[in-house]
């Protein structure tokens, strides 16, 4: 069987990205065979495409940290042919051939069947940004951070992994601040549900207080550094602070006086090893009470083909919302 696949290969120092054409035996070893229907780009696929992104190690390689499709063929009694299955984060698109490609074999542990009221597209919508901001505020949830408690800040807001954050904690009900350096997304990031919007310019602190005034009940930093730093200070007592990001670094220079003076909580989102009990409850949760509203005004469909045109704009930080890859 011959199918399309995006292939990266490095000769030299040079990395040569171009779509092939494989063959089923091309593939990796695994249980499952799955026609890949969707998949999705993400900050660590454009690293994938990049020469110094340090995320591939071993070429050809096919990148895709995400897909949604339907099983061809099972060596597993837990999934047969027929079954629509998402699979993100684990090994696919960094050590194991992802997404970007029209069919893909893998690990049965790996892949999770299509909760009920959820396309294949809007799984990819979704993807490992929306699942990592689906585990954030989840953990806010479960850390007793209500919608009656105040402002929950977002960072990084126009990002994947923010704008769903955002999209997801509105439908619950929370009054969301989203935090941006971009003025010209205020608009779509109050379409998205925010309340309002700050700059990152009004976010920051420089100096740092150990403590400040008491503003956000919790949030949800996709930002890292110096954003993160300025924010824990100002997180009421008993908050919580859920962070997968660090696009602004990874060194965090702050203060023991917000957790042992106020009792905040800070958590760190790992959306690629998640244990598949936990990511099956995300995942439900995202068919049903977490499913956000305005699925349409957060992504936008391109081919494989168009895959490269759009690493130079993630890695420079200006995407919107999310970019779904159909197969």
């Amino acid at each position: 069987m011959y199918f399309q696949a995006l292939i990266i290969d490095k000769v030299e120092n040079e990395v040569l990205v171009q779509s092939r054409t494989l063959q089923w035996n091309d593939l990796p070893e695994g249980e499952l065979l799955i026609k890949v229907a969707y998949s999705s780009m993400n900050y660590k696929d454009a690293l994938a495409c990049s020469a110094n992104g340090n995320i591939v190690k071993s070429y050809p390689f096919v990148p895709g940290v995400d897909l949604a499709g339907i099983i061809v063929a099972s060596g597993d009694d837990r999934f047969k042919e027929g079954d629509e299955v998402i699979v993100t984060g684990y090994g696919l698109g960094v050590t194991h051939y992802g997404g970007f490609s029209e069919y893909a074999r893998l690990p049965a542990e790996w892949a999770l069947k299509l909760p009920k009221n959820l396309t294949l597209k809007e799984a990819m919508i979704i993807g490992t940004a929306g699942f990592t901001a689906a585990l954030s505020v989840y953990e806010l949830v479960e850390n007793g951070v209500g919608t009656a408690d105040g402002p929950t800040l977002v960072t990084g807001a126009t990002g994947g992994v923010g704008s769903m954050s955002v999209a997801i904690l509105a439908k619950l009900g929370y009054e969301v601040v989203a935090s941006s350096g971009k003025p010209e997304m205020i608009e779509h990031l109050l379409q998205l549900g925010a309340s309002r919007v700050i700059m990152r310019s009004e976010l920051i602190k420089d100096p740092i207080r150990a403590l400040d005034k008491q503003l956000w009940a919790g949030a949800i930093d996709c930002v890292g550094g110096q954003a993160l730093a300025s924010l824990l200070p100002s997180i009421q007592y008993g908050g919580t602070v859920a962070i997968s990001g660090m696009t602004g670094g990874a060194d965090l220079s702050t203060s023991v006086f917000p957790f042992i003076l106020r009792g905040i909580r800070l958590i760190g989102i790992d959306s690629v090893q998640v244990k598949m009990s936990k990511r099956e409850k995300v995942w439900e949760k995202l068919a049903s009470d977490f499913k956000p509203l305005l699925f349409e005004n957060m992504a936008e469909e391109i081919t494989l083909g168009q895959v490269m045109d759009y690493v130079p704009v993630i890695l420079a930080g200006k995407s919107r919302g999310r970019i779904v890859v159909k197969l």
